[in-house]
């Protein structure tokens, strides 16, 4: 299990230097939190963070666009739905806001890029997956887009921060590939020359060109057997000769 460190920032000012490279150095994710328009669209545009996390239950001075939102999907940063405080708030105005915000949210960026978290005070606030996804679905989420938003999507989130921090420029990673076994020149040469051996056998078990009991035939006192074409040959040769012979 690996233990993951987050840090929250939260915007208040477009123009205040957040010293965002130095806390990547630090964390292994950096998330946003906008409190006004003009910080949501900085985050979405020119911030370099991990994660935008909207806190739903405000009410906004304006709706969420496309624009905006798809800008920072298509950069790799996913929006944060946090749902805890839609269960756990004694605040109906809360509630209210964030049933609102979760919908319109999930109705303009068509489901994409969102993850989910529960940003509770305490382990009452807690659901399980599939109590999430089914939220997800009230809200007008799909049963597919709510489940990469709890597996998928979360861990693209993680390989993509750890890309952009250990890898180079975000795209060549080095990769730990294991040791090759190392072999002695002893067994590899016994290896080698049983393969020529084994090579050089036919079938039989046998050395090509030689007998039955391993010998080479030319070493042998075992004649070779002769073919057909030789035995005619020394047929007519013996015709020859006999009637030679009769002759006076």
């Amino acid at each position: 299990m690996r233990i993951l460190r987050r840090c929250n920032i939260f915007l208040t000012d477009s123009a205040s230097n957040f010293r965002i490279p130095q806390l990547q150095q630090h964390y292994d994710l950096v998330a946003a939190r906008p409190t006004d328009d003009r910080t949501l669209q900085q985050a979405c545009m020119s911030l370099d963070v991990d994660i935008i996390s909207l806190d739903l239950t405000r009410r906004f001075e304006s709706h969420f666009k496309f624009p905006t939102l798809g800008m920072a999907i298509s950069r790799g940063i996913k929006i944060e739905i946090c749902y805890s405080q839609g269960i756990m708030s004694n605040d109906p105005g809360a509630k209210r806001n964030l049933i609102s915000n979760a919908t319109q949210l999930i109705r303009v960026t068509r489901g994409r890029g969102l993850i989910f978290s529960s940003e509770a005070k305490s382990v009452l606030g807690i659901r399980a997956p599939s109590d999430v996804i089914n939220l997800a679905s009230v809200w007008g989420l799909g049963t597919e887009r709510g489940k990469d938003g709890l597996t998928k999507e979360a861990r693209s989130v993680v390989e993509f921060a750890r890309l952009k921090r250990q890898s180079f420029k975000g795209i060549v990673d080095i990769v730990y590939g294991g040791e090759k076994p190392v072999e002695t020149f002893a067994h590899g040469a016994k290896d080698k020359q049983g393969q020529k051996g084994k090579a050089n056998k036919n079938q039989n078990g046998k050395r090509p060109g030689g007998s039955l009991e391993g010998t080479p035939l030319h070493e042998t006192k075992v004649d070779k057997p002769v073919s057909k074409r030789q035995q005619a040959k020394n047929k007519k040769a013996k015709i020859q000769v006999g009637g030679e012979e009769k002759q006076p």
